[in-house]
């Protein structure tokens, strides 16, 4: 036997002892490392804020129209990560979110709620501790406001 091999007991079964030899540095899990990109939490973390009631958009009023122009080119798709900047360590991430949110709603109680969906996501999905998510809220929309997102008028009739 070699010396990388070791002999351990194993559970009697009828009284007979098998041994087992072992190889590699322990369980397969814990065998290499798995590194997150700070796009896939900003992907995860829009996705939760979005879900929540009172957030009517994620960016800034430039980054929305920015966005919309993009949405409808074909192939460019709507952006999750739009108001979201995620940095990510080894083990811990941070998030910062913009946000607009609907008109007569606590914006208090849309922050906290917002917080804790995304906190929930991105500890769940990815495994990282979650130290701080901060929210810059942006805009208001009004109920008789246009979209920015939406789809502009035709000109030609």
């Amino acid at each position: 036997m070699t010396e990388s091999q070791q002999r351990t007991p194993d559970k009697e079964i009828g009284g007979d002892a098998r041994t087992l030899t072992r190889r590699g540095g322990g369980a397969p899990a814990t065998r290499g490392r798995t590194t997150i990109a700070d796009g896939v939490v900003e992907k995860i973390a829009g996705m939760a804020a979005r879900d929540v009631a009172g957030v009517h958009a994620m960016g800034s009023g430039l980054s929305r129209t920015f966005g919309a122009v993009r949405d409808r080119v074909p192939g460019g798709g709507k952006s999750v990560t739009r108001g979201v900047k995620a940095e990510v360590g080894e083990s811990q991430t941070a998030l910062d979110l913009e946000i607009v949110v609907e008109y007569g709603v606590s914006i208090g109680d849309v922050a906290r709620d917002v917080r804790e969906n995304v906190v929930a996501a991105v500890e769940r999905m990815t495994g990282l501790e979650v130290v701080e998510v901060n929210i810059a809220v942006s805009d208001v929309k009004l109920p008789d406001e246009e979209d920015d997102e939406s789809e502009p008028e035709p000109r030609l009739q």
